[in-house]
């Protein structure tokens, strides 16, 4: 690569620009800045109206929702333009002048380079002037990767950045409130960490000691005399389970809620003050998942999974009249498994290798959640032969706003409806199987009163009112 050593060289920028005099870069350029405060930083330049080049309203872009508003800023030097691959080959260069250094008495000269190879980085949202490895000058905010050494220099919007293999030499530029904002949140987790060497523990809170298991087995002993077949796993399944860590140097009863910025963040038990008031919030927490463990009822059918999966068949056989049950092995299968000491529902879907626990109880939920899987298994295998787009305008549906609404004829000669609404943010489809039931009908008014029970007006955007008038609609679905 270069053969000038980076630790000793210096870069010295004359000829800036004055913001106040109305002289502004072109449209996108990269550029090296001043600001008033006497900080230097880099920014892409983002005017407010293109056509007005002596207007200085606009900003210097510097990443994702990350910028510099021109009123802060005193000059700028554009980085575009340059190569110093031919001076960056000279062994013995220890400066570099950018630009005619007899231009002013000002200029901004910076040292300090360091480089990846030598195992430097640079600290997490650290603003760094950098030089590629192609002679170029550049800029970016360092954005450390997550778990592991290494990162990218975020340069503009949408995660634009440099990555490490394209850079040569970094320097870092002036602090700023992004990098501030990260050696504050850096400095209270190292205090956090300091403080959770030695915790200290309540008396009253922790009499039965640190150990979490001790509290659910005093809670498991308590539920055994509602719940005779509960077990330490069952109540275990009600998530997120509660643990006892060290928090400001104190031990806490709390819910693991992930990590942000480094610093585990925990949801403190507050609803009592001693050991015996947690173990009685235990019991409430884990209760109803206990209670649904009941073998008599969780496995009201018996152990043996083809008698569940032949009522559920059945049932939905009587509407989904060409479904077989070969149709339906392709899509998913269930089983009765024993996990941890516990006998589970649970389904393997297509090009699974094994199943995974299925928590639906008690049996007639789980019968529930198998016909479901049934009825859109049925579906997927009965291809569309036509269509029809109901036609609407602006329908909002309970701050949602109605996008498709389109009803589908089926291979076997039944019917299915697809409902789509969003916001500005998101959105979702439906989709309805139209059962046989309302084609019985002897009138077509008579039809949508049925209809509009499988896909009701007020929760999907179109009722009777405007159904009723639609032809079209009218003569798909066979009554005209």
């Amino acid at each position: 690569m270069f053969k000038c050593d980076y630790k000793s060289l210096r870069l010295c920028f004359y000829e800036f620009h004055d913001v106040q005099a109305g002289d502004m870069p072109e449209y996108g350029n990269y550029c090296l800045l001043e600001l008033k405060d006497g900080r230097h930083t880099a920014g892409q330049w983002y005017p407010k109206n293109y056509n007005d080049r002596q207007s200085i309203a606009g900003n210097f872009g510097r990443g994702t929702a990350d910028s510099v508003d021109a009123e802060e800023v005193a000059k700028w030097h554009d980085l575009n333009g340059y190569d110093l691959t031919r001076l960056l080959e000279k062994e013995d260069i220890g400066r570099i002048n950018l630009r005619n250094e007899n231009s002013g008495d000002y200029y901004f000269e910076i040292a300090g380079f360091k480089s990846f190879k030598d195992s430097d980085f640079p600290k997490k949202e650290q603003f760094c002037l950098l030089i590629l490895k192609n002679g170029t000058l550049a800029a970016g905010r360092w954005n450390q990767w997550r778990g592991e050494k290494g990162g990218q220099f975020i340069y503009a919007s949408a995660l634009a950045s440099h990555s490490m293999d394209k850079v040569w030499a970094w320097a870092a530029l002036s602090s700023d409130e992004i990098f501030e904002r990260e050696e504050k949140q850096e400095r209270e987790r190292l205090k956090e960490e300091e403080l959770n060497r030695n915790p200290s523990a309540d008396p009253e809170k922790f009499k039965y000691g640190t150990d979490i298991n001790v509290y659910y087995e005093k809670a498991l002993e308590k539920l055994r005399g509602e719940y005779p077949w509960a077990t330490l796993a069952q109540m275990k399944k009600r998530q997120p389970n509660y643990m006892i860590v060290p928090r400001h140097g104190q031990y806490i009863f709390g819910q693991d809620n992930g990590t942000i910025m480094g610093i585990q963040l925990f949801n403190e038990w507050t609803d009592g003050r001693t050991a015996d008031e947690f173990i009685d919030f235990l019991c409430d927490y884990t209760r109803e998942t206990v209670k649904n463990y009941n073998p008599e009822t969780k496995f009201k059918y018996g152990m043996d999974i083809s008698v569940y999966l032949e009522k559920a068949y059945e049932k939905v056989k009587k509407e989904y009249r060409w479904l077989n049950k070969d149709m339906l092995r392709k899509h998913c299968q269930f089983a009765i498994i024993q996990v941890d000491g516990e006998w589970e529902f649970a389904r393997k879907f297509r090009n699974d290798n094994e199943f995974h626990v299925f928590d639906c109880s008690p049996a007639d939920r789980f019968l529930e959640c198998v016909e479901n899987e049934y009825q859109e298994a049925a579906l997927r295998e009965n291809s569309v032969v036509a269509e029809y787009k109901v036609p609407f305008g602006c329908v909002e549906i309970n701050g949602w706003y109605l996008e498709r609404y389109v009803i589908y004829k089926l291979k076997s000669g039944d019917y299915k409806v697809s409902v789509t609404a969003g916001d500005r943010v998101t959105g979702g489809s439906r989709e309805f199987f139209i059962t046989p039931d309302c084609f019985e009908a002897k009138t077509y008014e008579e039809f949508l009163d049925r209809y509009l029970e499988i896909v009701p007006g007020n929760s999907f955007g179109l009722d009777k009112k405007d159904l009723l008038p639609n032809e079209e609609l009218k003569e798909f679905f066979g009554y005209k």
